[in-house]
């Protein structure tokens, strides 16, 4: 299978701000390979890597040391994000503009032709379950509806991978079902999604494979079946068990 995602042996350190202060590495020697067509899931506690990792594909952070490539180019080169999409965990839009007026904002950036971004508009805000409320200013929409904007923004350059970081960060039940349906439809059209998150029921319910990083290193990385099969249970104890984590006893 083509490997359109890669890392070896990637590693990140920052270096503290006073004189003395020792690095932090972030990641220590991560290997990676997302394929073509899969929707894969990027576990891990709170300051695993996870983000940073995202930052380095994105060429936000330098790789300290070790390989990153999109579609078989160096992250460093720009051209190798030209077929991404970007949904980070926090997002801000203008929202004294419509759906519709933020997507043509985005188009334009992009150079889409009128009529072409006209056609992406329209079929982006149906995707994600908008076109009755594209008229209707940003400010006026729910938490949800808002992320599903921010995933209509994410695809309009029609990109072949998508890199989400907690898509479904502060949503209730129904929003986090809306972006699971929304992410299954992209894998049926053929794009390719990386995503973080800390809902593993979700991960559980959509994700071909998994890896499952902790202080910086990669843990674990297989199909979902395969990683819960080998602890017996579901995909929260298997990742209990592989950090490593143990419940304090009741007092």
């Amino acid at each position: 299978m083509t490997a359109i995602l890669q890392t070896r042996k990637l590693r990140v350190e920052f270096r503290g701000r006073e004189l003395r202060q020792s690095a932090k590495t972030a990641l220590v020697g991560l290997d990676l390979e997302v394929h073509a067509g899969e929707v894969f899931g990027f576990l891990g506690p709170n300051g695993a890597g996870k983000t940073t990792t995202m930052n380095v594909l994105l060429g936000f952070v330098p790789p300290t040391s070790g390989e990153a490539s999109l579609f078989g180019i160096d992250v460093r080169q720009p051209i190798a994000r030209q077929r991404i999409g970007y949904l980070p965990e926090l997002t801000y839009y203008y929202k004294f503009l419509t759906a519709e007026e933020l997507l043509r904002f985005y188009a334009k950036i992009f150079k889409i032709p009128r009529a072409e971004a006209d056609r992406r508009v329209a079929a982006l805000l149906k995707l994600v379950e908008l076109e009755e409320a594209g008229k209707r200013l940003i400010k006026t929409y729910s938490k949800g509806m808002q992320q599903r904007v921010g995933l209509a923004q994410a695809l309009i350059n029609n990109p072949d991978l998508l890199i989400l970081d907690e898509p479904t960060s502060g949503l209730d039940p129904l929003g986090r079902m809306k972006v699971r349906e929304i992410i299954q439809r992209l894998k049926e059209q053929g794009k390719t999604v990386f995503f973080s998150s800390h809902e593993l029921g979700e991960v559980e319910t959509v994700c071909d494979r998994v890896a499952i990083v902790h202080q910086g290193e990669l843990k674990a990385v297989g199909r979902v079946g395969e990683i819960v099969g080998q602890r017996h249970g579901n995909l929260e104890k298997a990742f209990l068990d592989i950090i490593g984590y143990q419940p304090q006893p009741a007092l």
